[in-house]
């Protein structure tokens, strides 16, 4: 495994600075000039409108102003104006919560790429990055050799396992407390050259658990990942997409597949090159853009559940769910297999088994109907709750609030390092204000929840 250092400049994305809470007395500059900046910030309705949502669609936040930033220093004293105006400030790359552009620099590869490629860097690593290969290779955030951020406070630190060991593990998957990511050096694999990809088809939720435990116990596969999506003719199918990576000679599927309990005369196997399975969602985005899907509300919830509890949490879901109706005829249950100990992001919480699933809701709804959004974020809150009470644990990119509480018992014994953290570099609560982790928020900072809408 090598490294090669990516600049993820802000400049790629955007940051945002967030105006303070409506009639909250601010004992700060408020008249405080803008920095000079090798960006620019941006003050325009049409700049604020257009960062204003993410794209869950869900709550509309506009900010005072919007920054275009030219170089880290930029973001830096950014920061530090926003926080001497009593503001705060939100960092977006392409307001999701995963990361992309990237697929083979210079012959490498990230070992972990998320599904969808066209997102930002910085987003992915705040919160841990899942793709096909979790299950060998942690998340995202494990993969990174060192970070340049900035605090809270407006300092820019390089932060590695060898130098700010604490800030370093406070920022990957930290959901963006302590510091903003503005560049990052990702370890790298030599990059394959074609993917054999076949997706199995099976009768049940069992049967597909059942190939799922074995594909990634015997390693076969380089990529596994498990999907029920709703069937055509009504009801639930049962699917795993797996892929082998390979240059040169293709792998013999007889040997790939073998001892499988898989319908053999539902396989559908292709041999498509590494890039083209790396964007494989593509044509889907494609497919939503068109018919104004994309631009929907998209009310997900991802989780992990621990394999002792899987089948029964997940048959229980299954039944009480309405396919065509909590899904969408493009949505999916996402369930993958991972291996908590190639997770080694501090903050990123996991269940306490060898072997537990990622158990996602990609909601795709057919209508921009608000009252069907908010049935679903109401939808999610009740299946986190039932996960939770089976020792799962929240992959923190979910459609519903969560309290101080809420994240204190998600982060349990790593709460009190993170809120350390914060104190140390972030003491005014500059960053990120919508997660809502902290109830030691200073006053002239405390804001009401956003209305959606």
């Amino acid at each position: 495994m090598c490294s090669i250092r990516r600049t993820v400049l802000i400049a790629a994305a955007l940051a945002v600075v967030a105006a303070a809470a409506k009639g909250v007395s601010v004992a700060r500059n408020r008249d405080l000039p803008p920095p000079a900046l090798d960006g620019e910030l941006r003050f325009d309705r049409v700049a604020r409108d257009a960062v204003a949502d993410d794209f869950g669609h869900l709550v509309r936040t506009p900010p005072e102003v919007v920054l275009l930033p030219g170089s880290t220093a930029d973001v830096a004293a950014t920061i530090r104006w926003a926080a001497e105006r009593g503001r705060t400030f939100a960092p977006q790359g392409q307001r999701h919560s995963v990361w992309g552009r990237s697929s083979a620099p210079q012959g490498k590869t990230p070992p972990v790429l998320a599904d969808y490629l066209g997102l930002s860097v910085n987003g992915t690593l705040a919160v841990g990055g899942v793709g096909g290969t979790t299950w060998r290779y942690g998340v995202q955030s494990d993969n990174v050799v060192s970070m340049v951020v900035v605090t809270g406070a407006g300092r820019t630190i390089t932060c590695s396992a060898e130098h700010h060991p604490d800030l370093f593990a406070m920022v990957r998957a930290g959901l963006g407390q302590v510091a903003v990511i503005t560049e990052a050096t990702l370890a790298l694999v030599a990059a394959p050259r074609q993917v054999r990809r076949v997706v199995l088809s099976y009768p049940d939720l069992a049967t597909m658990l059942r190939d799922e435990r074995l594909l990634v116990r015997d390693g076969r596969f380089d990529a596994v990942q498990g999907a029920i999506p709703a069937a055509p003719t009504g009801g639930l199918m049962f699917q795993v997409d797996v892929a082998k990576f390979f240059t040169g000679s293709p792998p013999d599927d007889d040997v790939l597949l073998a001892g499988l309990s898989d319908d053999a005369a539902g396989r559908t196997p292709s041999t498509i090159p590494f890039a083209d399975y790396l964007n494989r969602l593509a044509g889907l985005e494609s497919a939503l853009r068109a018919n104004g899907q994309w631009f929907h509300p998209h009310p997900w919830i991802t989780t992990f559940i621990g394999d002792s509890r899987v089948a029964d949490v997940v048959d229980d879901e299954l039944g009480r769910i309405d396919a065509a109706h909590d899904l969408g005829a493009f949505g999916q249950i996402v369930l993958s297999p991972i291996f908590t100990a190639a997770i080694t992001s501090p903050l990123l919480r996991t269940p306490s088994e060898e072997l537990c699933f990622a158990f996602n809701f990609v909601r795709v709804p057919t209508t921009a109907d608000r009252g069907n959004a908010d049935r679903l974020v109401e939808a999610n809150r009740a299946v986190y709750e039932r996960v939770r009470s089976n020792g799962g644990t929240l992959y923190p990119v979910s459609a519903f609030p969560m309290s101080p509480e809420d994240w204190r018992r998600h982060f349990g014994p790593a709460f009190d390092r993170l809120r350390e953290a914060k104190r140390t570099f972030d003491p005014e609560h500059v960053l990120t204000p919508g997660y809502e982790i902290f109830e030691d928020v200073p006053h002239h900072l405390s804001r009401r929840r956003a209305a959606p809408g």
